[in-house]
């Protein structure tokens, strides 16, 4: 018999629902792109006692800094990886498409969704990660997603994961057997500063993480996500260690 509706299976500002398993593992499926967000929702995983494991994306994206900023993060956080490589041949995006200039300070500037989102990516992203987490009998997944400081894309807003929540049940025989996979978005509603905040208390190495959407050797400063960064550093009154290693 399928769940009745309404289904909420996604876990935000509310807080982590206990794991189904009672003994042995908990095991999580962590997405990992090397960013701030991201890294954090790794080291929180863990610090709610799950072994983690981490899905890298190699996606056509701009530059690989960002991957080897994400190795870096699994092998601090002490949790196995794998690297899914796809390409979306259509693109869409100043992300996968070298061609198309990279704005700066647009979203900050107009509050309308900048060339730099890449069309349903974190749908893609949690899609792959499900079949993964139903194979490795893993319990949950966990995204940074975040939806106070952002670049104001669809696929990072409470409903969006609230109805891919509902999808992950009735789509997965885990699901409609009543072993719902969660898909944990613990800092949704946190701002740039207090997941920084968070992060430094769970020790996250903030040194090797990458959020410019420029591959240079030090972060460009000028578009959205190091400006988010900047501002979360900023308002803490502390510096970003990936400065001082630059």
């Amino acid at each position: 018999m399928s769940p009745a509706l309404p289904i909420k299976n996604w876990l935000g500002l509310k807080g982590e629902r206990r794991g189904r398993r009672k003994s042995g593992v908990r095991k999580a499926v962590v997405l990992l792109s090397g960013g701030l967000d991201s890294s954090t929702a790794l080291f929180l995983a863990k610090q709610k006692g799950y072994k983690c494991l981490c899905l890298i994306f190699d996606y056509g994206q701009r530059h690989k800094k960002e991957i080897l900023s994400a190795k870096k993060i699994a092998r601090a956080a002490n949790s196995q990886f794998k690297i899914v490589k796809f390409n979306l041949p259509w693109k869409g995006s100043s992300l996968l498409n070298k061609k198309m200039p990279l704005p700066k300070d647009y979203f900050l500037k107009n509050g309308k969704i900048p060339s730099t989102y890449v069309p349903a990516r974190n749908l893609i992203f949690l899609s792959f990660a499900l079949s993964f987490a139903e194979v490795s009998k893993a319990e949950a997944i966990f995204i940074g997603a975040n939806f106070i400081d952002y670049s104001g894309y669809p696929d990072c807003r409470p409903d969006f994961f609230a109805a891919f929540g509902s999808a992950a049940i009735f789509g997965t025989k885990s699901g409609t057997e009543g072993r719902p996979i969660q898909i944990c978005a613990p800092l949704l509603y946190k701002t740039k500063d207090a997941i920084i905040r968070l992060g430094i208390k769970l020790k996250v190495p903030y040194e090797d993480t990458w959020s410019c959407y420029m591959g240079g050797k030090t972060p460009c400063g000028k578009c959205d996500s190091c400006q988010i960064r900047e501002k979360g550093f900023r308002r803490l009154g502390i510096d970003d260690p990936l400065n001082k290693k630059g």
